[in-house]
């Protein structure tokens, strides 16, 4: 298929007759981290964003503290799509960061092989939820850590504030940049091949991943 094009003139990727395999990918943190950003940047159609502006009632529940330039904010999801290849399709589902549509994550964790946890290293306590929640579903994630320009911290201080096991996956990236926001999807996908192999090798568990992971394209 050709691909279509946006109103801005950016080529958009129509999805390939031959992709069959589907697989769910959840990004999560707290409030402005950047989780839109990502999707838009990295999406190869169209994202489906559901950003309302923000207003004065929301104030009162919202907590804005650092985020002040922030005008709109996702009340459900957002949704877009990346190949990895011609039968391989990751779909991305940004969750919204507001507490008070924490409600809405275990939904959106069913049928999720893998998620990305967007973290603002000025605000780390906001991430705590959504480690706690992907730990409790037993759901493969890694961090990212997007570049807002606050103070530098070194990866085991970030580790140690986060409680951050050793063999998660920790990253820095640009979440306005698709190069660097893609690098993190592959970084997700070779995680989850690594645990796909430990799981595989158990010798209880011979069969244990019936679907395997494919290979990340660059």
């Amino acid at each position: 298929m050709d691909s279509a094009t946006s109103d801005t003139g950016e080529p958009r990727q129509n999805l390939s007759s031959t992709a069959d395999n589907g697989l769910k990918i959840v990004i999560v943190g707290g409030f402005g981290v950047g989780k839109t950003t990502m999707v838009r940047s990295v999406s190869e159609i169209r994202p489906l964003n559901t950003e309302e502006t923000m207003t004065k009632a929301g104030e009162a529940v919202d907590d804005t503290d650092g985020i002040g330039a922030k005008t709109a904010t996702t009340v459900a999801f957002d949704f877009g799509r990346i190949t990895l290849d011609a039968h391989n399709v990751l779909y991305l589902f940004g969750a919204p960061g507001q507490e008070r549509f924490w409600f809405l994550w275990d939904r959106l964790f069913s049928g999720t092989l893998g998620a990305v946890v967007l973290v603002d290293t000025r605000r780390l306590a906001d991430s705590w939820y959504a480690i706690d929640r992907l730990e409790h579903h037993g759901t493969p994630f890694v961090v990212a850590c997007n570049d807002f320009g606050g103070p530098a911290h070194t990866p085991e201080q970030i580790r140690t504030a986060l409680d951050l096991p050793a063999e998660v996956p920790l990253l820095f990236c640009d979440a306005r940049s698709r190069a660097s926001s893609k690098q993190v999807l592959i970084s997700l996908v070779e995680h989850l091949q690594h645990l796909q192999h430990l799981h595989s090798h158990r010798p209880d568990r011979p069969d244990a991943v019936p679907h395997p992971i494919p290979e990340p394209t660059p």
